[in-house]
C-alpha cells in the first residue's frame, strides 16, 4: 500500500490562509473517509477534520469555522483548507483514511509554520 501523499504547507503569518492537499490511492482510501491530523513538537498526532465519501464532515474544536475540508473522489485527492491561521496551528499535517482514526501507513507530511 502506498501512502498517501501531502502538499501545500509553508510559512505564513497569522490570518493569512493555506491550502493543502493529499493525493492518496488504493481501495482503502477510496471506500473510507479521509481525514487531516497534525502534530506538533512534543505532543500526539491530533485529528483535524475528516470527511465521508459522501460529504460528512466533522472538525476538531480548535478549528471550526476556520478550516474546511473536503474531496474530489475522481482525482484521489482530499483538501484542507485553513483560514485565519493561528500561531498555534503550526505543525506538521498528514492525511490518512478513516473517520476517527487513521487505518493506513502515514505519508510524509507537510510542515506548516504560523508566524506572529
Amino acid at each position: 500500500q502506498v501512502p498517501p501523499v501531502e502538499s501545500g504547507g509553508g510559512l505564513v503569518q497569522a490570518g493569512g490562509s493555506l491550502r493543502l492537499s493529499c493525493t492518496a490511492s488504493g481501495t482503502i482510501f477510496k471506500i473510507n473517509a479521509m481525514g487531516w491530523y497534525r502534530q506538533a513538537p512534543g505532543k500526539q498526532r491530533d485529528l483535524v477534520a475528516a470527511v465521508t465519501n459522501g460529504g460528512l464532515t466533522t472538525y476538531a474544536n480548535s478549528v471550526k469555522g476556520r478550516f474546511t475540508i473536503s474531496r474530489d473522489n475522481a482525482k484521489n485527492t482530499v483538501y484542507l483548507q485553513m483560514n485565519s491561521l493561528k500561531p498555534e496551528d503550526t505543525a506538521v499535517y498528514y492525511c490518512n483514511a478513516g473517520w476517527a482514526s487513521p487505518l493506513a501507513a502515514w505519508g510524509q507530511g507537510t510542515q506548516v509554520t504560523v508566524s506572529s
